[in-house]
């Protein structure tokens, strides 16, 4: 493959490390955007960044542009492009599709209309049709429209890149893999100080973390999208997935995951387990507020409780407020990181933040901030 364009779609506030990534991975003429970065490339860059990055959800290729004013106008230029170059008729596909403006009011209607095309002209060309699978579709097909400009693309990721496939089980409030890596990134964990995620739930934040420490890519463990392509080279992407495992390395330090919970624990090590890291990582059951911190210092991670439910909302505060009284008094040396979606508690933690980025976790808008504990009044240390 020549050098082409794509186009790599990531979270709210993590452009930045998207760049970054993928910079390190030989991409050119990267242009920043809001949630996604366009970048230069070859196949074997298509391949290395689903493989290897962690805060980008998905690598679209596209396939044609242009203007269109309505629906039929849309179905028309659809229908111009030659759909048998990406899709074969004992394949399925699906479509994802955004809309933005005023011309195109219905995402699904428009992605509807991109699949009459699609269908219609294999029925004129050949008398049959290829089918649509939303849940597993061999080929994704990707439609966005802002206003009246269209861009169509093939998504060569295929599932979520958040999706590394070692959890298959979490809790109520899981955490995106994706946004679980990026916070250990947006960190600055040295990878030489321990890590302690002190509430880690099923054990995403930990388990990226001995990820990145070992250096193992995350799509490792994954299927995409390209392999069902009709130009997909087998043998290069097997050379690739052999040198990645080749050079995943044994961490310099150690990494300790916490929970209140003992269900908690025992989905993390199992997900810890799939992952093929379960090794690196140390399990303890233990509630926080009674904890102590560890004989050296260390970056300390917490995904608390947001109190979603009802029930629990006035429950946050007080509880932020212990979090913060315990980290104050009894965990001085260490750094700090806290992400939320429950912003008023979050204030109560009593600590002034070091750095604040603004993320989202899902739908949920959160705060990731972070913190340098010590011991006395922060006055002090100045």
């Amino acid at each position: 493959m020549a050098k082409q364009t794509f186009s790599a779609k990531t979270l709210y506030g993590l452009e930045d490390l998207a760049v970054q990534e993928l910079t390190q991975l030989g991409a050119t003429k990267l242009v920043k955007g809001n949630r996604i970065v366009s970048f230069e490339g070859d196949q074997t860059l298509l391949y290395k960044a689903n493989l290897c990055s962690r805060s980008i959800l998905r690598i679209l290729v596209p396939i044609s542009s242009f203007t269109a004013h309505n629906d039929r106008h849309l179905y028309t230029m659809a229908q111009k492009i030659s759909w048998k170059k990406y899709l074969r008729l004992d394949q399925s596909f699906a479509i994802d599709s955004t809309v933005n403006g005023t011309r195109f009011r219905h995402s699904q209607y428009a992605a509807l209309k991109v699949k009459d095309a699609i269908v219609d002209q294999f029925k004129e060309e050949t008398q049959e049709r290829p089918n649509v699978n939303t849940h597993n579709p061999n080929v994704r097909i990707n439609l966005h429209i802002s206003d009246t400009d269209v861009t169509i693309s093939l998504d060569s990721s295929g599932d979520s890149l958040e999706k590394r496939g070692y959890r298959t089980e979490s809790n109520d409030a899981p955490m995106s893999e994706c946004l679980a890596a990026a916070t250990v990134m947006l960190s600055g964990w040295n990878q030489e100080m321990p890590l302690l995620d002190a509430m880690t739930g099923s054990g995403t934040i930990p388990i990226e973390a001995a990820l990145i420490a070992t250096n193992t890519a995350p799509g490792l463990f994954r299927k995409f999208g390209f392999e069902h392509w009709g130009d997909f080279d087998e043998g290069l992407f097997k050379q690739l997935k052999h040198q990645l495992r080749m050079e995943i390395t044994s961490p310099k330090t150690q990494i300790i995951a916490r929970d209140i919970n003992a269900q908690n624990i025992a989905t993390a090590k199992r997900n810890a387990s799939r992952a093929a890291v379960i090794e690196h990582i140390t399990f303890e059951k233990q509630d926080f507020l009674s904890s102590d911190p560890l004989d050296v210092p260390a970056y300390i991670f917490m995904n608390p409780p947001y109190g979603e439910r009802l029930e629990e909302e006035d429950d946050m505060p007080p509880f932020y407020h212990d979090v913060g009284f315990r980290l104050k008094h009894h965990f001085p040396g260490n750094q700090l990181w806290i992400i939320s979606g429950n912003l008023r508690a979050l204030k109560r933690i009593g600590l002034k933040p070091d750095h604040k980025y603004k993320v989202f976790n899902g739908s949920i808008e959160c705060r990731l901030n972070g913190y340098s504990l010590f011991a006395g009044k922060r006055v002090e240390q100045l």
